[in-house]
């Protein structure tokens, strides 16, 4: 008899222990778990430590809350002095952030689920991500996509071919001012664009893939594809490359590289003359950079993409045959493999 209170107090904590156990278990599963492993391609450039802090942010939600950076290969390119000059100081800030360091990018890809390809040269770029898709491995590829049209052309070939998720974008299309100006009932449909932004040059690069990207990507979300000719003019303080797309609609990128800098435009409509938004950071691009690795789906087609460097090879065309227009098309037969 003496037992039973001592039996019936066991039974009593262990059912209460199995149901704050279950409880917590619950709990857990109610909580957004980091489901897909991302691994970062190049450590020379602030992106890789602003998109690692975005997506390991523990209070980030939607799709954020799915991915994390768990590793890193730090390429560099030893004849860019920004590149060169900047890999040691992020590889450490990852390693303070918890990210693990490859060796290679052999290393890197079976531990991982997704890929951030950030070297900040372009030129790698189609050698570093044919490693990527042979693994299948979803991509992000970050401005600028390759060091020359026909790199980019072939990466995109390539992720075809593999049947990978790629996609390459600047940060600036997805700020939501900038994106609101397309699609802004008070213009009635968009007429035309004018876009600024930075223009610093690099020799390595064709001169608008470096930084003038940032106002090209602008230009394109705001007017979208169907560019059919560019012609240019350049001083050493700036660009003025003029875009004109099917239909007579005309779409210009304006280059500083003196006096005051920002990124904006000016939005032409059927009804109302607007200016979109400002830049607004690279939250919304992470944002949807990790829904694209829980999707598949690319945010931006590999044919829009394609038509924008396009504008940029029309440009340094045109620079070159002293500002008479190049059509997008024959920039685009050049760049196709042989």
């Amino acid at each position: 008899m003496t037992l039973r209170p001592a039996v019936g107090a066991i039974f009593f904590a262990v059912f209460t222990c199995s149901l704050l156990t279950n409880m917590t278990s619950s709990a857990r599963s109610d909580e957004p778990a980091k489901q897909i492993k991302v691994g970062i391609i190049g450590l020379d450039t602030s992106h890789c430590v602003a998109f690692t802090k975005a997506m390991n942010d523990p209070e980030g939600k939607g799709d954020l809350a799915k991915v994390e950076v768990v590793a890193a290969f730090p390429a560099g390119s030893p004849d860019i002095p920004s590149s060169r000059d900047r890999v040691e100081g992020y590889t450490k800030e990852m390693r303070n952030l918890g990210v693990g360091i490859a060796p290679s990018i052999e290393a890197l890809l079976p531990k991982v689920d997704a890929v951030l390809l950030e070297s900040v040269d372009g030129r790698p770029h189609l050698e570093q991500v044919k490693q990527v898709f042979a693994a299948g491995k979803p991509v992000f590829v970050d401005k600028p996509v390759a060091g020359t049209l026909a790199d980019a052309v072939e990466i995109f070939r390539l992720a075809k071919e593999h049947k990978v998720p790629c996609f390459s974008s600047s940060s600036l299309r997805f700020s939501p001012g900038i994106l609101k100006a397309k699609t802004d009932e008070k213009l009635g449909g968009v007429l035309g664009c004018d876009a600024y932004g930075p223009c610093a040059l690099e020799e390595h690069h064709p001169d608008l893939f470096w930084y003038g990207i940032h106002g090209v990507e602008t230009l394109f979300t705001i007017m979208g594809t169907g560019c059919e000719s560019v012609a240019r003019t350049q001083t050493p303080d700036g660009e003025l490359v003029v875009g004109v797309w099917k239909g007579g609609r005309i779409g210009t990128f304006r280059g500083i590289r003196a006096g005051k800098s920002d990124y904006g435009a000016t939005v032409f409509g059927k009804k109302a003359i607007t200016q979109a938004g400002s830049y607004s950071g690279y939250q919304p691009l992470v944002e949807r950079i990790a829904t694209f690795f829980v999707t598949h789906e690319p945010p931006v087609s590999a044919e829009e993409t394609l038509e924008i460097y396009a504008f940029m090879e029309a440009a340094d065309a045109s620079k070159r045959s002293g500002g008479a227009p190049v059509t997008i098309e024959s920039v685009m037969a050049k760049a196709q493999p042989k």
